[in-house]
């Protein structure tokens, strides 16, 4: 939280954005084992459109993929979900690997043996700065699709800054209406500050709160700790840590949005591209 608010102060937008907190986390125990229940997923990864720009590994933060009205797909069928809309962790991120940040696939996996069954459809989330909007359009929206699926829990994977507040509010949502959430993401200290019922926490760069990209066996692994976090949270603020590390080299942690790092040009390109995507996510909100 710090360091996101140091990083826009620096890029000129010097009305720092205010956190939503909580002091009471709602909390809904399971009523049967996991095993038997219909389980959502909630994403806020964002289809891909090629009229949009470039989208793919190693793109730069692109405005033009942004989406601002929730989104629902089938679960029965593969999709090409991605992340260049989100202010994630480029310096350590690729984005070569969507199994890092949507994991149906290992839900697929995992279905009637971690858990019952998937609901029929994941949900997609918008990663909106407005608190307002969040609790007041997003989150009954999600409320009423999960609740069309007949989904009795679910998993939700954020990925940048303000998609874990995102998911957290949406999650105290579920929870108060007596659905139970897991929230599987990387950045600790929002997600404890918004208040959530139950979160694993990875401490891997933003955009891989699914596991380790290209390492099956990781994002397996988190997904189970994960289900195993909603089963067995016993009340709400239950945080749990994932064991794996990304690198023996701690020093990553350093490079995410940290003035201190950058160059004076490098923090000039970065101000002037800030700016203008701050035009075109204005132009797309004001469109939808």
């Amino acid at each position: 939280m710090r360091r996101t608010r140091d990083w826009y102060l620096a890029l000129g937008f010097d009305n720092p954005y205010v956190w939503a907190h909580h002091p009471d986390v709602p909390f809904a125990p399971l009523g049967r084992p996991l095993t038997e229940m219909k389980l959502a997923l909630i994403t806020t990864a964002a289809p891909y459109r090629p009229d949009r720009g470039d989208q793919g590994p190693g793109s730069a933060y692109n405005a033009e993929a942004k989406f601002y009205q929730v989104y629902s797909g089938s679960v029965r069928e593969d999709h090409d979900l991605r992340i260049s809309h989100v202010a994630i962790d480029r310096d350590h991120t690729t984005m070569e690997d969507s199994g890092t940040w949507f994991p149906l696939p290992a839900l697929r996996e995992a279905e009637g043996r971690l858990f019952g069954s998937l609901a029929p459809r994941f949900h997609g989330l918008p990663t909106n700065r407005s608190v307002r909007h969040t609790l007041g359009v997003d989150a009954p929206e999600i409320l009423a699709r999960c609740r069309e699926d007949g989904a009795e829990a679910a998993v939700f994977v954020p990925n940048c800054p303000v998609c874990h507040q995102s998911v957290t509010l949406v999650a105290r949502h579920l929870e108060d209406q007596g659905i139970p959430t897991v929230i599987m993401g990387c950045a600790k200290d929002i997600v404890e500050h918004v208040g959530a019922p139950r979160f694993l926490f990875s401490d891997f760069p933003l955009g891989n709160s699914a596991g380790r990209p290209k390492d099956p066996a990781s994002q397996a692994g988190t997904l189970a700790l994960a289900l195993r976090v909603l089963e067995t949270a016993p009340a709400a603020r239950t945080t749990v840590q994932n064991p794996q590390r990304w690198s023996e080299d701690a020093r990553w942690k350093l490079d995410y949005s940290n003035v201190a790092t950058r160059s004076d040009e490098d923090m000039a390109r970065h101000r002037a591209k800030a700016h203008a995507d701050r035009e075109v996510a204005r132009r797309i909100r004001e469109a939808t």
